[in-house]
């Protein structure tokens, strides 16, 4: 039996995963809604944490933060069975994983971090890159867990790693949403159609996953939230947090990361005018507004 905390956007789907591959999910989520919606993938609902961890041979998070994690790692480790794999799929500091970790392997436990890339798509699809920090035996053990959720796995090293390689994938991916709108708005007031751009763009030297995956303006790619008007997806409040992740990282090893910092930068001014619920490609409209460019043609 599997635990999973955490059954949001992304959480939800992963739990899902598990389910359509055999395993019996017993599920835990504080918020009503992302708990009902789990319901429908036949996840198990338990009415707290710890009667959710009771009897399982793994546990898996997927939380918003570093205190949730520590909050919902000490019920976990009170009442989780002995030697069950913990499998953290959250994206927090590195500090923040190694100390649970530490927590975790000194009552017995084999822990992982192993956070995710891929959105909310490749949850839902099975296609997940995770990102794992831990030991290889464990790793071994998470495997076909792993397997059912995603597309790859790569081992990053010890407690922490991953959520290192985590960091540093999103700030290139927040700073690269910047620059994809940058250029669909300079695209726009040079005249060019946003197929157009994205026609070149895609197929050319400025092709990213924040262009070909999560195109920040409607049409090239159905699937991208900008078709939803920013709903779903990867929020803008999740993005800040990583970059700000990110540039505390920098900070601490005394690494020049310009680019991150005015990413960081733009997303706390984005958050802070009550966007933070919406897709992180959604800058593109606070972006916008510091611009005369007309609006999107076919």
């Amino acid at each position: 039996m599997i635990a999973f905390l955490g059954l949001g956007n992304m959480g939800g789907p992963m739990a899902a995963n598990l389910v359509a591959a055999g395993h019996r999910v017993v599920g835990y989520d504080p918020a009503p809604a992302a708990a009902e919606r789990a319901t429908a993938s036949d996840v198990v609902l338990a009415e707290s944490v710890a009667a959710a961890v009771r009897g399982a041979d793994a546990v898996i998070t997927m939380l918003p933060t570093g205190q949730h994690l520590a909050d919902c790692y000490a019920a976990v480790l009170a009442a989780a069975e002995p030697n069950a794999l913990l499998l953290d799929c959250s994206t927090v500091a590195v500090s923040d994983a190694q100390a649970v970790a530490a927590r975790a392997a000194d009552a017995g436990f084999a822990p992982l971090d192993a956070p995710v890339s891929g959105g909310v798509a490749g949850a839902t699809a099975g296609t997940l890159t995770f990102m794992v920090g831990g030991d290889a035996a464990a790793l071994e053990r998470a495997r076909p867990l792993l397997d059912a959720m995603g597309s790859r796995i790569i081992h990053c090293g010890p407690a922490g790693a991953g959520q290192a390689a985590k960091i540093c994938n999103n700030m290139v991916l927040g700073i690269s949403m910047i620059a994809v709108s940058e250029a669909f708005l300079l695209g726009r007031s040079l005249g060019l159609s946003d197929q157009a751009l994205f026609d070149v763009a895609s197929t050319s030297s400025a092709q990213c996953w924040a262009l070909t995956s999560y195109c920040p303006v409607p049409g090239p790619v159905p699937t991208s939230p900008a078709n939803r008007d920013y709903r779903g997806g990867f929020s803008a409040v999740l993005m800040r947090k990583d970059l700000h992740l990110a540039r505390t990282s920098a900070q601490r090893a005394d690494v020049d990361s310009p680019l991150g910092a005015a990413a960081a930068a733009l997303y706390d001014e984005f958050v802070a005018t009550g966007n933070g619920d919406l897709d992180f490609s959604a800058i593109i409209t606070a972006l916008a507004t510091r611009t005369s460019a007309p609006e999107a043609t076919a």
